[in-house]
């Protein structure tokens, strides 16, 4: 694609700016938009190939409404950076998803223009109706646009706000931004039906029959026949399309409109301000549009690291790298799976992210992508629990918030044999506060019937998956995003004692208890501690949240009473707390001195995972600053 230098885009510093461009202009504006996204991600990585889909759809928006008084939702926000550039920040674009620059997703704290944070899917209809009925209560004039995705139009959600803005009759518009993908190709019988499209061949087909049958009619009645049947086209279309299920829902139904037609758009647009009840707009976009690299790969470019822009090549990869977390899981999974035909691995619209399309291309009848359905992904693992297989559900630890209640009734009130693989524990670095996996231990470890474990290392986390299974009941995993630290596989995957730590250096003055990614940490900054001020720390991988190593755990409370406590996890609620409660509840606190490090009670927002470990001292720095203070050195 040929660099396009944005001298149409300087003129917008805020969105009615755009009112003053006529349509020609905006076409040549979409192709400025395209080359500074692209030319940003990749520098910075980000979501390319959905923000490069919804382009002419954002341009289009923004000529017909005014969004300095009118309210746009995005749902997740992939494809939001046209609208963040329009809204005013382009000469901040450059600090995309940097640390202290601006986020990937819409966040309300920086615009006014961004009208509803997002991060996580299908939440656009919800927040969009609830702003037309404080609309409507204030006695206040303005248009409410939410734009949602067909992937996140795959989850319950979606369709719970679409019943109630129904049922209510308000003013208020939904645009279905309908590329046939989420992250990966959609899966399901609602996907199935909204690609039911009026190019489709059994449309065009019954299209030419009725015509042909109706041209044959002679005289005045055939006329009449012709006239109805063109008043009617609407209703035929949409009979044939996925309008049958929207105006189910008592919307509007227009559609399917070209995404990347500007013109369609804004009449569309225009024409619908004067319907006062709910309106679905179905556009159909291409992901990636525009660039050859991202339209040929769209699940590769959906969120992507740095590329070269010329060819969208990724950067030559420094040599003696490790392999991911993420591909340790799948290739672990897989060698299970040899071993026992009951393992069915699970995964909401994740195969590539969560490094389970291997175990798709294996194992393709026992594995279930349910779609962006977190909580029926596992009630789901539930069932086939029920029936004796060993159900693998592997989702994002982020995303796995939305199924608590499931996890909770469906699977560990009842015992069931789920194993839960939640990936993106801890800071995830650039996608910032909605993507942090820094909940889990919290609201995972109190629950009965769970055993709960984070590894230290890439064989730790084979070893642990290997436990999971050979347990009969509930088991979760959680490991933290990027390379592990370059241990390899033992291909035994020995299972590890249940609630059994590992002590990996004696010491005399102090003990860290790590847990998970700090291990390693914990381990070099003990070393170099004793290196630099001869000080001697003792080490214990905790690898278990729950349950507890507690007789190890006492006999070192009585060996050391300085203790530092180090996760990846919120301090509230999460493992640094399960240790200390279990030292109050042993009457063991007297003379001890214990310090927690973890994740603040606050959002922590984009940056690097190392910038982020670094700003909230849980990385090797910020362990022996700790130290030293707790032993006033």
């Amino acid at each position: 694609m040929v660099s396009t230098k944005p001298h149409l885009l300087a003129g917008v510093k805020k969105p009615s700016d755009v009112h003053k461009y006529s349509l020609d202009q905006l076409e040549i504006m979409a192709e400025e938009l395209r080359s500074v996204i692209i030319e940003q991600v990749s520098k910075t990585g980000g979501h390319l190939a959905p923000n490069l889909g919804s382009i002419e759809l954002t341009l289009a928006l923004y000529k017909a409404y005014n969004f300095e008084m009118d309210k746009l939702v995005w749902d997740v926000g992939h494809q939001a950076y046209a609208h963040k550039i329009l809204s005013g920040r382009l000469d901040r674009f450059s600090t995309l998803r940097q640390k202290d620059g601006i986020s990937g997703f819409p966040r309300m704290a920086e615009s006014q223009y961004d009208h509803f944070g997002v991060g996580h899917s299908s939440t656009s209809i919800s927040a969009g109706l609830g702003m037309a009925v404080a609309r409507d209560l204030a006695g206040e004039k303005y248009e409410v646009i939410s734009v949602i995705g067909d992937g996140s139009m795959t989850a319950g959600m979606a369709y719970e706000g679409l019943n109630q803005a129904g049922g209510m009759e308000r003013k208020f518009i939904v645009v279905l931004n309908d590329n046939e993908m989420s992250i990966s190709p959609n899966v399901g019988a609602l996907s199935q039906f909204l690609s039911r499209r009026v190019s489709s061949p059994f449309f065009v087909r019954m299209k030419d029959y009725f015509e042909k049958r109706i041209d044959d009619i002679p005289g005045r009645f055939g006329t009449e026949i012709r006239h109805w049947a063109k008043r009617s086209k609407d209703s035929f279309k949409t009979f044939f399309t996925p309008g049958m299920l929207f105006e189910a829902f008592r919307f509007n139904y227009v559609g399917p409109i070209d995404g990347h037609d500007i013109r369609a758009l804004v009449d569309t647009f225009e024409q619908i301000k004067k319907i006062e009840t709910p309106v679905l707009v179905h556009v159909l976009t291409t992901k990636g549009k525009g660039y050859e690299p991202a339209e040929s790969n769209p699940t590769y470019f959906h969120g992507v690291g740095k590329f070269q822009s010329e060819t969208g090549l990724a950067p030559n990869p420094p040599k003696g790298g490790f392999p991911s977390y993420t591909e340790v899981f799948g290739a672990a999974l897989c060698r299970l799976a040899d071993e026992d035909e009951r393992i069915v691995t699970i995964t909401a619209a994740m195969p590539e992210g969560t490094g389970t399309s291997c175990f798709r291309e294996r194992f393709p009848d026992r594995f279930v992508d349910v779609g962006i359905c977190e909580q029926h992904a596992v009630t789901f693992a539930a069932g086939l629990a029920t029936k004796g297989f060993k159900p693998a559900v592997a989702i994002y630890s982020t995303f796995m918030q939305r199924s608590y209640d499931q996890v909770v009734h469906d699977v560990c009130l009842q015992k069931l044999n789920v194993k839960f693989f939640m990936d993106r524990g801890g800071l995830v670095g650039d996608d910032g506060a909605t993507h942090h996996g820094a909940f889990d231990l919290s609201f995972l470890r109190h629950i009965p019937n769970l055993i709960l474990m984070a590894p230290k290392d890439e064989d730790e986390l084979g070893r642990m998956m290997a436990t999971a299974f050979a347990v009969d009941g509930p088991v979760a995993v959680r490991y933290p995003r990027g390379m592990g630290v370059g241990i390899s596989v033992d291909p035994a995957l020995l299972p590890l004692e249940i609630g059994k730590a590992e002590l990996l250096r004696e010491g005399n003055d102090a003990l860290i208890i790590a847990l998970g990614s700090r291990v390693y940490p914990a381990l070099e900054g003990a070393m170099e501690l004793e290196k630099e001020h001869g000080l001697s720390v003792a080490v214990l991988n905790a690898r278990f949240v729950k349950p507890l190593d507690e007789a190890q755990l006492l006999e070192l409370a009585a060996r050391f009473k300085k203790m530092l406590i180090v996760e990846e996890n919120a301090l509230a609620g999460g493992f640094s707390s399960a240790v200390v409660e279990l030292f109050v509840d042993r009457d063991v606190m007297g003379g001890l001195t214990i310090r927690r490090l973890g994740i603040p009670d606050e959002f922590i927002e984009h940056g690097t995972q190392k910038e982020l470990r670094h700003l909230i001292g849980i990385d090797k720095l910020g362990m022996k600053q700790t130290l030293l203070e707790l032993l006033g050195s």
